[in-house]
């Protein structure tokens, strides 16, 4: 039976082990910026169809973003976040991505 050698690491691909692995626990937010030209009613309207939120939760990140001037709309994983800020933006919403 032949032996079975222990791999070996170095310490540079332990850091980089560790790094990759925090990076991919943090989630990325998905922030609808307030604009003056977009009516209330139809902010909401749009947060209903793209995220499928009740009309109270739209209603209410509606006025986060009125009040604060922004508000977080989602957040999760990199590719989803993409796509939800690219479907946003589409339906002529100021929104950007940032990592949590």
């Amino acid at each position: 039976m032949p032996s079975v050698k222990p791999l070996r690491t170095t310490s540079t691909e332990t850091v980089s082990d560790t790094q990759s692995s925090t990076v991919t626990k943090r989630r990325w937010l998905v922030v609808v910026w307030n604009d003056p030209v977009t009516p209330m009613s139809v902010v909401v309207v749009i947060f209903k169809k793209i995220f499928g939120y009740s009309n109270n939760k739209a209603t209410q990140l509606m006025m986060t973003v009125h009040h604060e001037g922004r508000a977080v709309v989602w957040s999760g994983a990199r590719d989803r976040a993409e796509s939800y800020c690219v479907k946003l933006q589409v339906a002529g919403l100021h929104c950007t991505m940032e990592q949590e």
